[in-house]
């Protein structure tokens, strides 16, 4: 099915050193842009990471440390992924929780602050996990009726990218309105109402030391907006301010910005609280 788009989608995966965002590194990107008229471009880079590629990261991506040591750093690449990615959405498997993240650090360590907050973040591991709990090569099974060993090499991103987009396909086929009489079985191909569906935390940064939680009124209820919506406030979720509203702990303690910002935290909480103490030195 093609995408219904109102701004370009940007499909991607990262291949990476490790998980842990603060120390390893991407050492490869590959992605798809998808346009509102259904041109496609694509394109994947190996990446040196600076840093040595484990063995069991080897093991399943095939990719050694000999094949990136010529290749150019992230920060090479940032100035013309930054071009590249402006304006659009994202889609990926699992991105949400892990790519985008990595990626956001990855950007601001290169020097470019892209803010994905203004963009629509759509995980297709989310989705499928909603609509039929399984991992990527259950899902290109089950959506596009084929095993992805037919079709690709699994743990290569741009195998992987190509097996992600097949799958999102895929799921806007088999829950359209045409193939489910059930209502609430049913996805809209519509990237806003994908996105939502991807949401799964209050997060205010990908790491989760901020989150967003209701503002409370002197009974303990949620307070509330002239449209019935609930109020929310940026709150601490770690560390001796634990479930502390972050504006009045900057208030009452600024050392503790300055302990953040100087500690071994990632550089988008670092980033998400920075704008956070603009946003109030600001407003008064």
């Amino acid at each position: 099915m093609k995408l219904n788009l109102q701004r370009p989608l940007v499909i991607f995966d990262l291949e990476t050193t490790g998980l842990d965002l603060v120390k390893d590194r991407i050492i490869q990107i590959a992605y798809i842009k998808v346009y509102p008229d259904g041109k496609e471009e694509r394109n994947n880079y190996l990446v040196n990471p600076g840093i040595q590629i484990p063995p069991e990261v080897t093991a399943i991506t095939s990719i050694t440390n000999e094949m990136v040591m010529a290749e150019p750093p992230f920060k090479y690449f940032a100035k013309r992924l930054n071009e590249q990615f402006s304006g659009c959405d994202f889609a990926g498997f699992n991105s949400n929780h892990f790519d985008i993240p990595m990626l956001a650090e990855e950007f601001l360590r290169a020097g470019i602050d892209f803010d994905f907050s203004k963009s629509r973040l759509i995980d297709v591991q989310t989705i499928f996990h909603k609509m039929e709990p399984r991992n990527l090569s259950a899902a290109y099974q089950f959506y596009c009726g084929r095993k992805i060993t037919d079709d690709f090499k699994p743990h290569l991103a741009d195998n992987d990218t190509e097996a992600t987009y097949r799958v999102l396909q895929g799921q806007l086929d088999m829950y359209s309105a045409e193939r489910q009489p059930d209502e609430e079985r049913r996805l809209v191909n519509d990237m806003d109402k994908l996105a939502e569906l991807s949401h799964t935390n209050d997060n205010v940064d990908f790491a989760g030391r901020i989150v967003w939680k209701p503002v409370l009124d002197s009974h303990g209820e949620p307070v509330k907006d002239a449209q019935g919506l609930v109020v929310k406030q940026e709150v601490f979720n770690f560390g001796k301010y634990k479930g502390q509203p972050v504006v009045e702990v900057l208030h009452r303690d600024p050392g503790y910005y300055s302990w953040i910002l100087n500690g071994d935290f990632t550089y988008n909480t670092k980033q998400v609280l920075t704008r956070i103490r603009l946003r109030e030195f600001n407003q008064h």
